[in-house]
């Protein structure tokens, strides 16, 4: 066998073996990580408007794409745990579902990419460097719009003209807490109204918070949300007709498990639009060269069924703001 041909056989040889890795490589399916602090069953909408965002683009769930679900079930102690689960799969990008449960992601990876589905405050949060130059690991889209304290507290005067003194809800160990709480203050300051602030730590504080807004002589409640508000909706909105008070609520699950009303960042759609980082992110952008988005769509949602049970007649021109005739449920 001459030398001529072995150096052939050889150079044929390590083509071969090239062209088979690139096969491999293109065969090579992504796996996704996605890590939410509640149960699967707390925001179903969210989470298929992030399937659908993927399906919009070509991925199909168990086809081309895997995705990795991690449920904390409301106990954010598991969350650091399940960040590492993930990390030990090696996926290609890290998902999370609010900023509890974006804190041990990062904390569990440096180099890993993360996408934010929802952070009230991705800097204040210390996630990003700033909202143009995220200047790590992590992006995604911030729900953060000051202006929404100030809407919410004007369509609650737009139901109880006679508003004067709101009884507000929150969690103030969950991030993002007490950024909203003080653009609720801020927007308070300009309506003159007066807030009672009650923390809700523990399932036990809810009844508690409910009885300290009545014999505060709260005319309404506004929620800001938290892992135990959250995960007890329909708790607080039969204790908030039971109170007969009405109640505007971070997020539009709650009006579906019989609240009265919800405005803010359409939360679907942010899911939905974290799918389009997800697809940068595989087809190799760094996270540090893409922004994070701030909402562009809003909407109210209101349920007439809780209107009644707290003896309110919605007026036409605050129904006449809900975006579609799903908007109202009656």
């Amino acid at each position: 066998m001459s030398k001529k041909f072995i150096l052939v056989l050889l150079a044929a040889f390590i083509l071969a073996s090239v062209q088979l890795g690139e096969a491999q490589q293109a065969k090579k399916v992504p796996r996704i990580g996605f890590l939410a602090t509640n149960f699967p069953t707390t925001s179903p909408a969210r989470y298929e408007a992030f399937r659908q965002g993927l399906r919009e683009l070509g991925y199909v769930e168990g086809k081309n794409i895997v995705i990795e679900w991690r449920y904390a079930e409301g106990k954010a102690d598991r969350l650091p745990g399940l960040a590492a689960e993930l990390v030990r799969l090696k996926v290609d990008v890290i998902v999370t579902a609010g900023a509890a449960a974006t804190r041990p992601a990062k904390e569990a990876t440096s180099t890993i990419p993360i996408v934010m589905a929802q952070d009230s405050d991705p800097v204040a949060n210390g996630f990003v460097a700033s909202l143009a130059r995220p200047g790590g690991n992590i992006t995604g889209l911030a729900t953060f719009a000051p202006e929404i304290s100030g809407k919410q507290l004007e369509l609650l005067k737009e139901i109880v003209p006679r508003l004067s003194r709101v009884a507000v809800f929150g969690t103030s160990t969950t991030p993002g807490n007490a950024q909203s709480l003080k653009e609720t203050e801020l927007a308070a300051g300009a309506f003159g109204v007066k807030l009672q602030y009650l923390d809700v730590l523990d399932p036990k504080d809810i009844e508690t918070a409910f009885r300290a807004a009545s014999k505060g002589r709260a005319d309404v409640v506004l929620v800001l949300g938290g892992p135990v508000l959250n995960s007890h909706r329909t708790q607080v909105a039969d204790l908030a007709a039971k109170n007969r008070l009405p109640a505007i609520y971070p997020f539009p699950e709650f009006v579906e498990d019989g609240g009265l009303m919800f405005y803010g960042a359409s939360l679907a759609e942010m899911f939905r639009r974290a799918a389009t980082y997800v697809d940068k992110i595989l087809k190799s952008a760094k996270p540090v060269d893409l922004p994070v988005e701030q909402p562009t769509k809003f909407e109210l949602i209101i349920n007439l069924k809780a209107a009644k049970q707290v003896g309110l007649t919605i007026p036409p021109n605050v129904l006449a703001m809900c975006f579609n005739k799903n908007a109202i449920k009656v």
